[in-house]
């Protein structure tokens, strides 16, 4: 969910700079479809099911190539399960701390697996879930108690979490109806960290497995990350599914299917000086790439280097008028001038679901570079995207 641990390589193997209008999101199709193989390996290997977190991407232009690997999606809010309805056209898993009276009954036509927070959530719309003429399958969040995140505003289970039913306030007399149980407890990690949270969901809700029918284990894969174990995911996947045989197995990583898929291209508007020198970009930290602020976090950018270790040091800044909108220091081996092009890397998750017009500051335009080379600019925004959220 932003961390961006070790990004450094991009497939952009034929991206001429000079066509493309800055800012823009720039998604690689022969780079996606590496993951996806990565993934259908998993599935095929374990026999998972792999579902696609839209918090995380929800780029739906590319939902048909997606969908031809993956079960479905994992949405959050109403929003994300019409999306998933309608463009995906698989599977909807929803969870969400809370659900408003109003938006449930169209969530269940959206939805083919509903996840409640807690068991007074699910014991206030059981009712509604039995009456409805579509049947929907329902789980219980549980949370574990094992933080594996180092980020607490990213740690699921850390001190008073919201996330989940701790095993002291797990009602199992309440169950009645329920057939999965999920956890997520990771983020950005590796596959030892889901061994070591399955010893501890098996400890605290192992007894209960057995009367499911399926459980989740959640995101915070970074399954096709290059170091990552794919090897220990699949053999954890099979074992459980040995120990409690017949019970589906789904995992819901989101940017694992992004993975270092895209760029965000953007162009020098101005070079000042105070005390160094500040490049001004036409993009933003605080509205195209939040997680550079809220994590925060140094994006790489193609051909530069840490501050001092090329030629030319430059502060890489945003074009909003907060004073900490700062990208970074960067150094590269040719000056920067007004009209040169900047590429951060692994910018297709968490970006485009998080962006945001702040001082009115346009959107980046989304492009795909094609399996052959063509650039295919598919959404541009202006005006009237600031104009229709506001009132």
């Amino acid at each position: 969910m932003g961390l961006r641990t070790g990004a450094e390589r991009t497939s952009m193997r034929t991206l001429n700079l000079k066509d493309i209008p800055t800012p823009c999101y720039v998604m690689d199709e022969a780079a996606l479809e590496k993951n996806l193989q990565v993934l259908d390996r998993v599935q095929r290997e374990s026999g998972c099911k792999i579902l696609m977190a839209l918090k995380g991407f929800a780029m739906f232009r590319l939902f048909p190539l997606i969908a031809q690997t993956l079960q479905g999606v994992a949405a959050s809010s109403l929003h994300e399960a019409r999306l998933g309805l309608e463009e995906f056209g698989k599977q909807v898993h929803l969870f969400a701390p809370a659900y408003k009276d109003s938006e449930f009954p169209e969530l269940l036509t959206c939805s083919d697996h509903i996840i409640f927070n807690s068991f007074s959530q699910w014991n206030r719309f059981k009712g509604t879930v039995q009456k409805a003429s579509k049947k929907v399958a329902c789980g219980i969040r549980v949370n574990p108690e094992h933080s594996e995140v180092a980020v607490p505003i990213y740690d699921p289970c850390g001190p008073f979490s919201r996330l989940g039913v701790t095993r002291h306030n797990f009602a199992e007399e309440n169950l009645e109806g329920i057939s999965g149980l999920h956890f997520h407890n990771l983020c950005e990690l590796n596959a030892h960290s889901l061994a070591r949270t399955l010893t501890a969901f098996e400890k605290r809700f192992g007894e209960f497995i057995p009367g499911m029918n399926w459980v989740n284990f959640g995101g915070g894969h970074h399954i096709t990350r290059e170091d990552y174990d794919v090897d220990l995911l699949v053999e954890l996947i099979v074992r459980f599914r040995d120990r409690y045989p017949g019970k589906e197995v789904f995992l819901e990583p989101g940017e694992a299917i992004a993975l270092n898929t895209g760029v965000l291209v953007a162009s020098v508007l101005d070079v000042v000086r105070n005390q160094m020198d500040i490049a001004i970009l036409d993009t933003s930290a605080a509205a195209h790439m939040p997680d550079v602020l809220e994590m925060p976090y140094r994006p790489s950018v193609i051909g530069a280097g840490k501050a001092g270790e090329l030629e030319h040091t430059y502060r890489l800044g945003g074009m909003t008028c907060l004073a900490g909108d700062v990208i970074g220091d960067y150094s590269f081996s040719q000056p920067l001038s007004v009209g040169s092009k900047v590429v951060f890397l692994d910018m297709a998750h968490y970006t485009m679901v998080k962006n945001n017009t702040f001082n009115g500051v346009g959107l980046p335009s989304i492009a795909i570079l094609r399996r052959g080379g063509h650039l295919d600019i598919i959404r541009t925004f202006g005006y009237e995207d600031y104009r229709n959220r506001l009132s």
